[in-house]
């Protein structure tokens, strides 16, 4: 069920994630996210994670009503608007399409809730993972490589941005909305709500459970095989690497790779083969490589 307002002045609480656009980091902290963007919406509407509001020009109303009147949410706030300046003027940008909606963040997985999916996967469970990844953008993008290949779950370490920030979300096309997440500082169980996302205000112990490497040292334990994409790896080439069965791929940032702790957690650091002169690739292209080669591994 939803319910439509017209939209005639850009004052009201309901409003305020829409007005705040540009400070995304205040919107995970409250447990919620803005997705933008036509595809991105509708896919958010067709999900399982709740809709809190939509936003969008009066006469795309129509064209939406459907996937609204679809929703399981006893009541969804739908915010219409006559002129598309007034949209512009209230998230304090050009828009070309209008439409945003405001979501929240699911309850945080957990590691176990991860491996469970074993029975699902068929040839083993293929997890990700990502180390001092602050790009909202390129961790977008390797949501959206995840859901690509077939990945069966995300872990975002500690030093990592959420991978529900709006441009994020927006990078994602989506991708999202269907990848488990774990990230790891989040009670299991709980809202991210409660999670500041302020990785600066507290740091957890190297190795402890709330921290990327102390998360690989447990996932070893438990079977999964951890790979680190290194461009500097010595002597290992990413087709020599054994990818199929439990595996977690773990990449870190272009400035600065991964963490001494988190390489030195890994069972072992595989490098993508690249001409002279090339030092690496984007993450994002890194991460595509990387879960093609356990695409193609595990048939």
């Amino acid at each position: 069920m939803y319910r439509v307002e017209k939209i005639s002045s850009l004052d009201g609480s309901s409003l305020a994630p829409y007005r705040t656009l540009r400070r995304a980091a205040e919107h995970v902290a409250q447990g919620i996210f803005v997705a933008e963007g036509d595809k991105v919406v509708r896919r958010l509407l067709q999900s399982h994670f709740e809709v809190i509001s939509v936003l969008l020009p009066e006469d795309r109303l129509e064209e939406f009503s459907p996937l609204l009147a679809a929703r399981p949410e006893a009541e969804i706030e739908v915010f219409a608007v006559t002129q598309k300046s007034v949209l512009e003027d209230l998230v304090g940008f050009e828009m070309f399409q209008g439409v945003l909606a405001v979501g929240r963040i699911p309850k945080a997985w957990t590691l176990e809730g991860l491996l469970s999916r074993r029975m699902e996967a068929g040839g083993g469970v293929l997890l990700a993972a990502v180390d001092g990844l602050t790009s909202a953008e390129n961790i977008g993008l390797l949501v959206r490589n995840c859901a690509a290949f077939g990945v069966h779950g995300l872990v975002v370490g500690e030093t990592s941005s959420s991978p529900y920030l709006r441009r994020a979300v927006r990078n994602s096309m989506g991708a999202i909305f269907q990848l488990p997440v774990v990230e790891l500082g989040v009670a299991a169980g709980k809202s991210n709500a409660a999670h500041s996302h302020s990785h600066l205000d507290e740091k957890p112990h190297a190795n402890g459970k709330d921290s990327l490497a102390g998360a690989l040292i447990g996932l070893r334990k438990m079977g999964v095989r951890c790979v680190a994409a290194h461009p500097h790896a010595m002597g290992k080439n990413l087709a020599d690497a054994k990818l199929s069965g439990d595996c977690c791929i773990v990449f870190g940032s272009e400035g600065n790779g991964l963490s001494r702790q988190v390489l030195e957690a890994c069972d072992e650091a595989v490098a993508i083969p690249m001409a002279a002169g090339v030092d690496s690739l984007n993450v994002a292209a890194t991460a595509a490589v990387f879960f093609y080669e356990a695409s193609r591994q595990r048939g």
